[in-house]
């Protein structure tokens, strides 16, 4: 039986999950409309409303694993001035925001903490709660980050890659791309299987947690 804790974290993780989402797709949606493209703003996607964002497998999959996907925003890289290191940068920018998401949330808790405190407002069951809440959004964040650095395409780390191959390499991985979809959702099957791919992920969370964790403890 399910205890209620447990429920009740399910049900606060849905508002962080759908976050998470649509942070990183506006990510991408800003740097391109940064660079000129006209693209995300004309489809609707420069919109904080999930609605516009949510791709139905990927978000099932972040409530369920703690990675996942939104729906991509559409872009037209011809309206950059180099397309592949414009492309690269748009990919870059998802990821990113992911991560400015989870540190920014840690810092803020670290300061409504240290005031709580000098007020002597400090409540040691809302502390827990909060930074309960804190470190899952953080999670889901850094979970999305790493997931969509692998670089497989149609994920972001292919795009950043790319942007270093050279250019006959790079537009014939872009031909072959529904191809290697296949062979991501493959390797994400046999490393599953094999009880790696939720280590690996879990691993680098762990990992940015500790940094941002110490950057913040340098800080304070």
């Amino acid at each position: 039986m399910l205890s209620q804790s447990y429920l009740l974290q399910k049900l606060i993780s849905i508002p962080l999950i759908l976050i998470a989402l649509v942070g990183h797709e506006l990510g991408h949606g800003l740097m391109s409309s940064k660079l000129g493209d006209p693209t995300p703003k004309n489809s609707g996607r420069l919109t904080i409303n999930p609605m516009a964002h949510l791709d139905p497998i990927g978000t099932i999959l972040m409530f369920l694993t703690g990675f996942g996907w939104a729906k991509p925003v559409m872009i037209n890289p011809n309206y950059y001035k180099n397309s592949k290191w414009g492309t690269a940068l748009v990919s870059l920018a998802g990821p990113l925001s992911n991560l400015l998401m989870a540190v920014l949330v840690m810092f803020l808790y670290a300061i409504i903490v240290k005031i709580c405190i000098l007020l002597g407002f400090y409540n040691q069951t809302v502390i827990m709660w909060a930074q309960t809440i804190v470190i899952m959004f953080a999670s889901y964040n850094l979970s999305l980050m790493i997931f969509n650095f692998i670089p497989i395409p149609p994920l972001d780390g292919s795009k950043i890659l790319g942007a270093l191959l050279p250019d006959e390499t790079y537009y014939r991985m872009l031909n072959y791309e529904r191809y290697y979809t296949l062979i991501l959702f493959g390797v994400i099957f046999l490393l599953s299987r094999l009880g790696v791919f939720g280590r690996l992920i879990s691993g680098g969370v762990s990992f940015f947690l500790g940094g941002i964790v110490n950057l913040i403890n340098m800080i304070f």
